[in-house]
């Protein structure tokens, strides 16, 4: 049996974080993959990986910080390439209200670490999830159903967009995150001991010294609506190594759900 690289990836991943059978068609270049969410379903979902699937109920929302290694700006918010050439970032989010069927996902923490040789969407990436320690065995697979852009519609959300650039998924962690953001401050931080340490403060103006703020809009965003800009400082140890200061960063309220954000 012959699958497309990135297919195969992602569905040995679903095998051994869910510990399930997977049932896999080969139909030409179409891989349908079927399997149940015994946690979560009552019945067995769908996934048809030629770009047809299932309904999934559910939504996220709360704060979320985003680093990345671009100058302050980050021209890839624009369709432009990375400053360096290539794609670091640190992602965290405090869930203040969520659920996924009927799982509650109401003040979880998740964390994300990536890197890609080039621009994002020439490819060949790779994710490193990161799950709050405190949520169950039924939130963690519901977190990880979201996170993997499994159970978004296709290019609709930022983890379907991501998740078709991986070639390779680490396997997920379970630690602590600790997550602060203020909003009317332009700050925040987040850290997970022993894997990332990112902060967020505003920009700076380089002849005045104060604060520079900045809010960008993007009326058609597949991860949010408005952000604020900010500066962002990240050290990141472990498979995905992470390292800046001065680099970009935004705040912003997600509000997701499988159709992409939500206004």
């Amino acid at each position: 049996m012959s699958l497309d690289y990135e297919v195969w990836c992602i569905a040995g991943y679903l095998d051994g974080i869910r510990n399930v059978d997977l049932s896999v068609e080969i139909t030409s270049n179409m891989c349908l993959i079927t399997f149940p969410f015994t946690a979560i379903y009552t019945e067995a979902h769908t996934l048809n990986w030629g770009g047809i699937m299932t309904h999934f109920d559910w939504r996220i929302r709360g704060p979320e910080i985003s680093t990345c290694n671009c100058d302050w700006g980050c021209p890839c918010q624009f369709n432009s390439l990375p400053t360096h050439g290539n794609c670091r970032a640190g992602v965290a989010m405090r869930i203040d209200e969520g659920h996924f069927g009927d799982v509650s996902l109401n003040d979880l923490h998740w964390a994300a670490l990536f890197a890609w040789p080039k621009a994002i969407h020439e490819g060949n990436g790779e994710a490193l999830l990161i799950l709050d320690e405190r949520a169950g065995e039924a939130q963690r697979e519901a977190l990880l159903a979201i996170l993997s852009g499994e159970t978004s519609t296709p290019g609709a959300t930022m983890f379907s967009v991501f998740a078709s650039t991986l070639t390779k998924l680490h396997d997920p962690v379970v630690a602590p995150i600790l997550f602060e953001a203020d909003f009317d401050a332009w700050t925040g931080e987040f850290s997970v001991p022993g894997y990332i340490e990112a902060k967020a403060a505003p920009i700076t103006n380089p002849v005045s010294g104060e604060s520079h703020q900045a809010k960008v809009t993007l009326p058609g965003g597949f991860e949010y609506h408005e952000a604020e800009f900010v500066s962002s400082r990240t050290n990141a140890a472990g498979p995905i190594p992470l390292d800046w200061v001065d680099g970009h960063g935004h705040l912003c309220m997600l509000h997701m759900a499988p159709s992409g954000p939500i206004r």
